[in-house]
């Protein structure tokens, strides 16, 4: 799914009006009722349901919310919070269309007008919609702050009130906090940025149905990950396929103490469809390594504690293999740096940089030159701090992530909750799969096997790297599904990997 600015989801409606054609007014009624078949799946037994609405066109959404949720036999109260001397035209009609429901609509003027929200009652949050430019001050603040401080379940219509579609709110900003967000069409970009999270609560988008072409043709560097785009993204198998169809690929990981990152690592990037998988390991990990992944061949290192490169078994040297993935548990010795340093410029195809690589890379950035192009990097915000620099805001932060990306002709995950991809071209797309379950050691050692094992079979770097995310986060939500997000462990990840 693109992911559109204000001004585009304005000329987005406009262009579904001229083009369908259909009235404004029954625009709005069809995101109404797209929200309230939502609601009602959701909130079949609701008690009461308190509709606070703006004065605007996202006042005129809840006003029609109201009126359907009436019709079908809600209990509902309708609040208008009174910020401005006159209403738009849209709100007038559907307060007109509600009058011939129910004659009782109360007015909120002064603090002592907000009524009091009790733990079994629902919130609907239509005061104010996505194209807020200011903060919020006088009565919609003050209501604002009654409704967060209140026990209710809050479902903020479209985007919650006070919160900025496409740029950053003050840190004083005073915004509903809502439980969930019920959006139309398409996802806001405020939607998948760490410091909005309390913000959106869940979201859900509803299909309105409006203009495809525009969608289509509409220029964005953002996407959203929708989970019938990652599975075409999947190659299927020739029956007559073998174990050299699908690549041989290298992983250079694990030191004294961090054999488990090597473990974690291997397993995945078997899990995941690799046709051959060497991993170079020091010494002291060779019987761990042979015991945990008899499907992995083991080519210990010269070194006894941590890699330097040349190894006891022979082989084929690093360039020669599919892809390489190289970081998770290496540490950051002396003698690995050198074997760093001379590995880079041997490497003609992409690889994955994670963890300790990533660290070598920031802390001799020279060597970022070395990195072949397309090769995908993996950081989580810490270390990609320390590879680029400190930012002021989510939105700062991703145009930097952009510009790296773009610069230095790499595919970066960036790690975390609605991990973002950005593309060589520019582009970013964020995945929709994962939970808090994954915030634990070894999940991205287990992300780096993965993507290692999608470069060896040959998937395109960006297209890889998208569907290696996608595919990581719902192993992590098929573990919370039984375990619960507090147990789980990284080994529950690898083994919940699916490629269907």
């Amino acid at each position: 799914m693109k992911i559109l600015n204000v001004d585009q989801i304005r000329a987005l409606d406009q262009a579904t009006i001229q083009n369908e054609p259909i009235a404004p007014l029954n625009l709005m009624e069809r995101a109404a009722l797209a929200f309230v078949d939502w609601f009602v799946d959701h909130f079949p037994d609701t008690t009461l349901t308190k509709i606070f609405c703006g004065l605007g066109n996202n006042g005129g959404d809840g006003l029609a919310i109201a009126r359907l949720l009436l019709e079908r036999q809600y209990p509902v109260e309708v609040h208008v919070v009174r910020y401005a001397p006159r209403e738009s035209d849209d709100f007038m009609h559907n307060h007109r269309r509600l009058k011939l429901v129910t004659e009782k609509v109360n007015y909120i003027e002064f603090s002592r007008d907000i009524p009091a929200l009790r733990h079994n009652e629902v919130v609907i949050d239509a005061i104010l919609g996505s194209g807020l430019s200011r903060p919020t001050e006088g009565i919609v603040k003050s209501t604002i702050e009654a409704i967060n401080r209140a026990p209710a379940t809050v479902v903020a219509v479209d985007i919650a009130s006070g919160l900025y579609a496409d740029q950053p709110n003050a840190e004083d900003d005073v915004i509903i906090e809502p439980d969930y967000t019920i959006t139309f069409q398409l996802p806001k970009l405020a939607f998948v940025l760490p410091k909005n999270g309390r913000y959106v609560g869940e979201w859900h988008t509803v299909d309105i149905r409006l203009h495809k072409r525009y969608i289509d043709l509409a220029p964005t560097p953002y996407y959203f990950t929708h989970p019938r785009e990652a599975r075409l993204l999947l190659h299927k198998r020739d029956r007559y396929s073998h174990k050299g169809t699908f690549g041989h690929a290298l992983l250079l990981v694990g030191s004294y103490g961090k054999m488990g990152a090597a473990v974690l690592s291997a397993r995945a990037c078997l899990r995941s469809g690799v046709g051959l998988l060497t991993v170079q390991i020091p010494r002291c990990g060779y019987p761990v390594l042979q015991t945990a992944v008899p499907e992995a061949m083991c080519r210990p290192d010269g070194h006894q504690y941590v890699l330097t490169g040349p190894s006891e078994v022979e082989g084929p040297p690093p360039g020669d293999y599919t892809t390489v993935g190289i970081g998770p548990g290496i540490g950051k010795a002396p003698e690995t740096l050198a074997m760093f340093r001379e590995l880079l410029p041997t490497l003609k195809k992409p690889i994955v940089v994670d963890a300790d690589a990533l660290n070598l890379l920031s802390e001799n950035r020279e060597l970022l030159e070395q990195v072949p192009p397309n090769s995908i990097l993996t950081p989580h915000p810490k270390e990609f701090e320390r590879l680029t620099q400190t930012w002021k805001d989510d939105y700062e932060k991703l145009g930097i992530l952009r510009d790296f990306a773009k610069t230095h002709q790499v595919v970066v995950v960036l790690k975390g909750a609605y991990s973002a991809v950005a593309t060589p071209a520019g582009e970013i797309h964020f995945n929709g799969t994962g939970n808090p379950g994954l915030s634990t050691g070894g999940t991205g050692d287990v992300l780096t096997g993965v993507l290692t094992a999608l470069l060896a079979q040959g998937y395109d770097p960006v297209e890889a790297a998208v569907l290696g995310v996608y595919a990581h986060g719902l192993a992590g939500d098929r573990v919370a599904e039984q375990r619960g997000p507090i147990g789980m462990v990284a080994s529950d990840v690898v083994d919940a990997l699916r490629w269907e």
